[in-house]
């Protein structure tokens, strides 16, 4: 089975300690990772369209929180969705939230799973596995 060489994420998360929690996760499980970072929907937004001479190269996956400035996880899972070009973007909540409305909204934006930090662990290893796994075993969309 081939496995791809580092997992590709696009960590769209507000919280520093949040973000901080996710990359030492990675490192501890001895996950090969390159990480880009965004603050808010509206950063993402611009690293997926390559603004400002930033970007991430195909396949990835993209790590959502949902309680962000400016542009939400749901306002940014919209946008997402009506870009033609973007789309198909494999997309993981990653947020405190366990109310069943942003549950249900971010389904209704066709997401590949729905993490609430406080049921991925202490050292978040649940989402650490799950991403292992879906990266080695998953084929992404490349365009």
């Amino acid at each position: 089975m081939k496995t791809r060489e580092a997992i590709r994420i696009l960590l769209v998360e507000d919280d520093e300690v949040d973000r901080m929690a996710v990359i030492r996760g990675l490192d501890r499980a001895g996950i090969e990772a390159e990480i880009k970072v965004a603050s808010d929907g509206l950063e993402a937004l611009a690293i997926l369209r390559g603004e400002n001479g930033d970007s991430i190269e195909r396949p990835y996956v993209v790590i959502l929180d949902l309680n962000m400035p400016r542009l939400d996880g749901l306002g940014f899972l919209k946008e997402l969705r009506n870009d033609p070009t973007l789309k198909r973007n494999v997309v993981f909540v990653f947020s405190t939230s366990d109310n069943d409305e942003d549950q249900r909204a971010a389904y209704e934006h066709l997401v590949a799973g729905y993490i609430v930090k406080g049921h991925a662990g202490n050292d978040i290893s649940g989402l650490v596995n799950l991403l292992k796994s879906y990266w080695q075993v998953v084929a992404l969309p490349l365009v």
